[in-house]
């Protein structure tokens, strides 16, 4: 009996083969149409863990306030960390980059944008700045990580010991937010996120039997690493379509894809009046962009990641500019971001998204 190939590792092969032969069979209508359902799969995958996860804390007496700042914190950048993690571990490391630094994009110069556009929020200066600051910070992290080790062709490589680095601060930024929490001090995202109920007698899906819970739990995982391995061929296949770089793609439709749920949340609560809500989900998502999503992407590759010449020299420039922007923004403001900030913002993203594809920047 050969036991040096096992055959668990002979039929993961034998199916990644298959779906990487599948998509360039496609045209391109059912291969966008793929890219969509992979990610609208991904989404509800990332939705129902998360869900799961927080009833089963709560019913094991977790601390509300924990579970907000720790569990739904790291469940609304769930998607993003999957995809990254999967083209990383699948060799293209175009994608993994591109849609870490696509979500960071999408979410300053789209989501926060539209939120300015609908009805000017007024913030907690206080906390907008601290978290801000934490923003800017981690955003100045990756660039530096970027200028370590450069590459030939102008790209860099990111080394697996930064990538485990950003993790441990990961670690180190979940306690300072779960620490501010409880002292009155967060962003208004996870100040609302913390604030979940516990399971009653009267909700029956938190008392469901143990088995379903866990069903719902593996199931959410499975969705989530299914889509993501599905997806990461099909953005290969849609750029060399295109004519463009993976991390082109993944900037934009895999990042605009999986940011469309935050979008939908960010328009109804402006409309509501909680525009505030979408200010700090966009700082608190960024900063897990960089130390969970390229935390993580990093940490799985042995030669840590690789970032191409586009990645390096426009996307994590794009993205600086506007998290810079943005801080500009909220400095010269007294207590309300206004229009202005989210035409400029929305106007950034517009032409990043449209040269990224026209070639012209």
């Amino acid at each position: 009996l050969d036991t040096s190939d096992p055959l668990g590792d002979r039929i993961s092969r034998k199916v990644n083969a298959v779906i990487d032969a599948f998509a360039p069979t496609l045209p391109l209508v059912l291969l966008l149409a793929g890219v969509a359902v992979s990610i609208a799969i991904i989404v509800q995958g990332a939705n129902l863990f998360v869900e799961e996860s927080v009833r089963l804390a709560l019913r094991r007496g977790v601390p509300q306030v924990l579970v907000g700042a720790t569990i739904v914190s790291l469940g609304t950048t769930l998607p993003e960390v999957a995809v990254s993690s999967a083209a990383a571990l699948s060799g293209t490391p175009d994608v993994a980059i591109g849609n870490a630094l696509g979500s960071i994009i999408c979410n300053i110069g789209l989501i926060l944008a539209v939120a300015l556009l609908i009805q000017p929020p007024t913030f907690d200066r206080a906390g907008v700045n601290l978290y801000g600051r934490i923003q800017l910070a981690t955003i100045v992290l990756l660039v530096i990580s970027v200028l370590l080790v450069r590459t030939p062709d102008g790209g860099a490589r990111i080394p697996r010991a930064v990538g485990a680095g950003f993790l441990l601060l990961l670690a180190g930024y979940l306690a300072l937010a779960v620490r501010l929490s409880r002292r009155g001090t967060a962003l208004p995202a996870m100040a609302d996120a913390a604030v979940i109920e516990p399971p009653t007698a009267t909700d029956a899906a938190p008392l469901r039997r143990p088995w379903v819970g866990g069903l719902r739990l593996v199931g959410g995982a499975l969705l989530v690493a299914g889509g993501s391995r599905v997806l990461v061929p099909m953005v290969q296949e849609s750029a060399l379509r295109f004519g463009v770089p993976e991390a082109v793609v993944a900037a934009t439709i895999v990042a605009l894809g999986t940011s469309l749920p935050e979008l939908a949340t960010a328009i109804t609560a402006s409309r509501k009046g909680h525009g505030e809500l979408a200010v700090g989900n966009v700082i608190g998502a960024n900063i897990l962009n960089v130390l969970f999503v390229v935390g993580a992407a990093t940490s799985l590759v042995s030669g840590g990641l690789v970032v191409s010449n586009y990645g390096a020299t426009r996307l994590l420039p794009a993205a600086l500019a506007l998290t810079m922007v943005f801080r500009f923004g909220v400095l010269v403001s007294r207590r309300k971001l206004g229009r202005i900030l989210g035409l400029t913002l929305l106007a950034g993203f517009l032409f990043i998204t449209v040269s990224s594809y026209a070639g012209s920047w």
